[in-house]
């Protein structure tokens, strides 16, 4: 009778289990399938950052370091800088300037005597000699030897400027290879600068360079070396600055030679152009609540921003930029910044331009 009872329980349990089940499984009956049966229909939302394409002048750019110097000579003037040697040995009596002191042309700055003479006898005898010339009781020769006499003894500038170096001073023995002095003229300075052989290609005389100091000079290319530096690979260009700019002969700066201006192009953040599994550029373009990738051709860039061409894409029209790589294609997104957050980056761009 105990076992009877045991069996019928045992089937009773066994029915319940089997009825749940069934219940669990039937179209009206577990909550947890009603709830994962939509879950698989729902497109995923990517979080994203946006900018806006904009019209912008941009420009291509051979950057390097110069060092400012007195001007060359050109065709109308001659160098703006000169190194003064004696033209003969003998001992520094007289130094008649300071570093720092403007001279005109033919001022004397340093004054020797020589196992031939000293430069006081020097200067009496080309005295003695004028007068005596015109009194006409002595030969044009003799002045003209009097007159080449004091000149090896008196060293004078050869244009007008600064003396900025003075190696010299009273009681020095000096020879053909001393260096005495050094004249500047600060009006009339240049940038020089070294640009690798590959680069030089694009460089011609007359292109806007930018001196990168402070306050920043625009100036223009006035020379392009035809010769490659055998030990450094690379070109000498130079550029006259304008007078009163503020540089010092000796100071190291950068500059910017602008060899192409596209006015006017469509640009997007750089960040925004990407490279698909293929190699193309691609950009993706925000309509609504949903972002296309389209095909793109770059040019130019600068400052963050990259020149484009795109079928149908437009000043104004918002594109990815932040999460805009591996982007699924037509993803649903949600923008998580302002589309004119970019517009910092624009205005650095066009103070430099200024």
């Amino acid at each position: 009778m105990k076992r009877k009872q045991i069996l019928i329980g045992s089937a009773i349990v066994l029915g319940l289990g089997l009825g749940i089940y069934a219940l669990i499984k039937s179209p009206g009956g577990a909550s947890d399938a009603d709830d994962e049966a939509p879950a698989e229909n729902v497109a995923p939302l990517v979080n994203v950052q946006v900018g806006t394409l904009k019209r912008l002048t941009l420009h291509r750019y051979v950057v390097g370091y110069s060092t400012v110097e007195a001007a060359p000579a050109t065709a109308d003037q001659p160098a703006a800088g000169a190194q003064l040697a004696v033209p003969a040995a003998g001992v520094v009596v007289r130094v008649n300037v300071i570093e720092g002191q403007p001279v005109q042309q033919g001022d004397v700055l340093v004054e020797l005597n020589s196992g031939a003479a000293t430069a006081d006898y020097a200067e009496q005898e080309v005295a003695r000699q004028k007068q005596l010339y015109a009194q006409h009781n002595t030969s044009l020769k003799m002045l003209q030897d009097a007159e080449a006499q004091l000149a090896a003894l008196q060293i004078t500038a050869p244009l007008s400027g600064m003396v900025t170096r003075l190696n010299v001073k009273p009681g020095m023995a000096v020879d053909v290879n001393t260096v005495v002095a050094e004249v500047v003229d600060l009006n009339r300075l240049a940038v020089s600068a070294d640009v690798p052989v590959s680069e030089a290609g694009e460089l011609h005389a007359g292109e806007e360079v930018q001196v990168l100091s402070v306050p920043p000079v625009t100036t223009t290319l006035s020379f392009v070396s035809p010769v490659v530096d055998a030990n450094s690979g690379a070109v000498v260009v130079r550029a006259l600055l304008p007078a009163n700019r503020g540089l010092r002969p000796g100071q190291f700066v950068p500059l910017k030679i602008v060899t192409a201006v596209h006015p006017d192009c469509l640009a997007a953040p750089e960040e925004s152009v990407v490279t698909d599994e293929n190699g193309r550029s691609i950009i993706a373009r925000v309509q609504g609540d949903e972002a296309t990738k389209l095909p793109v051709q770059t040019g130019l860039r600068e400052s963050g921003w990259v020149e484009i061409e795109g079928a149908g894409l437009k000043e104004g029209d918002t594109v990815v930029t932040v999460g805009a790589y591996g982007l699924p294609e037509k993803t649903q997104i949600q923008v998580v910044n302002s589309p004119g957050d970019e517009s910092s980056a624009t205005n650095t761009l066009s103070s430099q331009v200024q």
